[in-house]
């Protein structure tokens, strides 16, 4: 239930400096995924995502962010589906060539299309393929809600972990 503050209730101003702000998140381990979409012309787009959490089982929804400053942003606000992937221990290459600007991104990358026709990364941990249900632009991001019509997984795969700056 969404209750409303009081009109008077504001957050105080920060007392800690942008990279102070960066190095404490830093702290806390996250998995790290890809998530594709098709462009306009169904080309396929993606980008490396540490920002993924699950939100509801039912209706199965999760949601990831984007900075407003992503050149693909326009790409994941228009689009009706996308495909969250996470990625395995082995994949940290793939994560950092989908995080590399000025690049093909999709160089060498073996996929196939899924149920909406969205490209599906070969050895992921795990796929969801979702519905773009709601956006929330939130600070200097853009936050995604995803209804997920289709999952997969392989049991027992080791995730790639984000965690102090680094890929591990």
């Amino acid at each position: 239930m969404n209750s409303p503050l009081p009109h008077s209730a504001v957050a105080q101003p920060p007392a800690f400096s942008s990279p102070d702000f960066r190095k404490a998140l830093g702290q806390f381990a996250t998995g790290v995924t890809i998530v594709t979409a098709l462009n306009a012309q169904h080309e396929p787009v993606g980008v490396t995502v540490s920002s993924f959490n699950s939100v509801s089982l039912h209706p199965p929804l999760v949601l990831w962010s984007m900075a407003n400053s992503a050149a693909s942003l326009p790409v994941f606000m228009a689009c009706t589906h996308y495909a969250v992937h996470v990625l395995g221990a082995e994949q940290k290459d793939l994560a950092l060539q989908f995080a590399s600007k000025g690049i093909d991104r999709w160089a060498g990358v073996v996929h196939a299309p899924g149920h909406s026709g969205v490209p599906l990364l070969a050895g992921a941990v795990a796929h969801f393929e979702c519905f773009n249900r709601s956006r929330y632009q939130e600070g200097d991001h853009v936050i995604f809600i995803g209804e997920v019509e289709h999952c997969s997984h392989r049991n027992e795969a080791a995730p790639l972990i984000y965690h102090d700056g680094r890929m591990k």
